[in-house]
């Protein structure tokens, strides 16, 4: 199973999630704009990335300015809290199944969860 974060809207999203379903990946689509995720969830997606918070953050976005999200005295825990509050924030796509995770730029990156690690 497939847990894809997906805005329809997002060009880069439809032909990730275009590519899974070619390939009839199941699938569990979550809007993320309608449905965010928990900040447990991003703990979780931010952990088998690898990465850092603010390498998750769509950092053009008019809150990412406006909630000063480039201080660099902010925690962990503040970052997470601001995707959960304004999930615009939140790169995407972003799908992941019980052991990794990929962001799907370029869509093709998607793929490599069909063959697990």
């Amino acid at each position: 199973m497939i847990r894809f974060y997906h805005n329809p809207r997002c060009s880069k999203s439809r032909a990730a999630l275009n590519l899974l379903q070619q390939q009839d990946a199941e699938l569990e689509i979550i809007d993320y704009l309608k449905t965010p995720p928990s900040a447990a969830e991003l703990e979780q997606i931010l952990t088998l990335l690898a990465i850092e918070p603010r390498a998750l953050m769509r950092r053009k976005e008019p809150e990412y300015q406006a909630l000063h999200l480039d201080d660099v005295t902010l925690e962990r825990k503040h970052l997470i809290n601001a995707m959960v509050q304004h999930p615009r924030l939140i790169e995407r796509p972003i799908a992941l199944n019980a052991t990794q995770a990929v962001l799907g730029r370029p869509p093709e990156a998607v793929l490599s969860l069909l063959t697990p690690k």
